[in-house]
């Protein structure tokens, strides 16, 4: 089937951006992971190339490290055939001393239809919104959200156990500095899932607590869990001594095939990379057959494919 040939949605998209995910109904998270089942189809073909944004022009503006999310973009533009152009902070004007707003400004005098942005202050991408023209996508701001990445999670778990309404998820790491987690909890919980928190006392702040379960036990979070979602410690946004070392963190917070075993005999493991193999999960599970973690990949770019479509018109007819 053909993107112009999708079926006409019960829901009509409204957003000009995709900012975070706490502030999408359960009907648009919906309506995004529906049409990445079209998109996720063409990734599929032998000739992986659509019509759909041709003349369509996407800036992908990365001031923080990226491997997956922009490798993702840039190919789920590819596809759909808009044109890209992709700056790095290292290659810009931002490391002679530009604002990123005068950046963007300069950027949006070009006429480009999207601007995908990553940044390490929270509120970035909500900031530029404000400020600017173009749609403008948040491919992770700081702390606060990555809502692209939550909703590749959704569509990877919606894909191998036909649902999310019900589900025991069991997030563990580093949950204070990770913004998948923060997108990921909003998601799961406004989808239905029963949604764990896992991590040492100075890694799991409080605020979810109306959202989530708090453990400190890793044993107990994931015992019975239909899915355990593992993430890495970020150690480039903390200032002070979180943990004590990483070989110590392993011992007590790290997944192994043992302690997997406490969670459902189908159990199903993500990760959103890049991985610390030997830190927060051990090879042997990254590895197994309960890993999803290369499918979360493939299924990224289907999901920003829709993303990118539903943002540029594709559900507004």
């Amino acid at each position: 089937m053909a993107v112009n040939e999708l079926a006409a949605p019960q829901l009509k998209w409204t957003q000009k951006h995709l900012l975070g995910i706490e502030p999408l109904s359960v009907d648009e998270i919906t309506l995004i992971l529906d049409t990445a089942v079209q998109m996720r189809e063409i990734m599929d073909r032998p000739i992986k190339k659509v019509p759909t944004l041709r003349g369509r022009t996407v800036v992908n503006l990365f001031m923080e490290a990226s491997t997956r999310t922009r490798a993702s973009f840039e190919m789920a533009e590819r596809i759909l055939s808009a044109d890209s152009l992709s700056i790095q902070a290292a290659g810009s004007s931002v490391s002679k001393g530009e604002s990123l707003l005068d950046t963007v400004k300069n950027l949006e005098a070009m006429t480009p239809d999207v601007i995908v942005v990553r940044h390490s202050s929270a509120g970035a991408a909500n900031f530029l919104a404000r400020t600017c023209n173009s749609r403008i996508v948040n491919a992770g701001d700081g702390a606060h959200e990555h809502p692209t990445q939550a909703l590749l999670d959704a569509f990877t778990l919606r894909q191998a156990k036909g649902r999310i309404a019900g589900l025991k998820v069991a997030i563990v790491g580093d949950v204070l500095h990770s913004r998948v987690a923060r997108s990921n909890i909003h998601l799961l919980t406004k989808m239905g899932a029963d949604v764990t928190l896992c991590a040492p006392p100075t890694l799991l702040p409080q605020q979810f607590s109306s959202l989530a379960t708090l453990s400190w036990k890793i044993d107990e979070a994931i015992e019975g869990a239909d899915v355990v979602m593992m993430l890495r410690l970020q150690q480039e946004r903390m200032t002070s001594a979180f943990i004590s070392t990483a070989r110590e963190y392993h011992a007590q917070y790290g997944l192994t095939l043992a302690r997997l075993k406490k969670a459902k005999s189908d159990v199903v493991v993500l990760h959103p990379g890049p991985m610390n193999r030997g830190v927060e999960i051990a090879s042997e599970v990254a590895d197994s057959k309960a890993s999803l973690i290369l499918d979360q990949v493939t299924n990224g770019v289907a999901v920003r494919m829709a993303v990118l479509y539903l943002l540029l018109g594709g559900g507004r007819e």
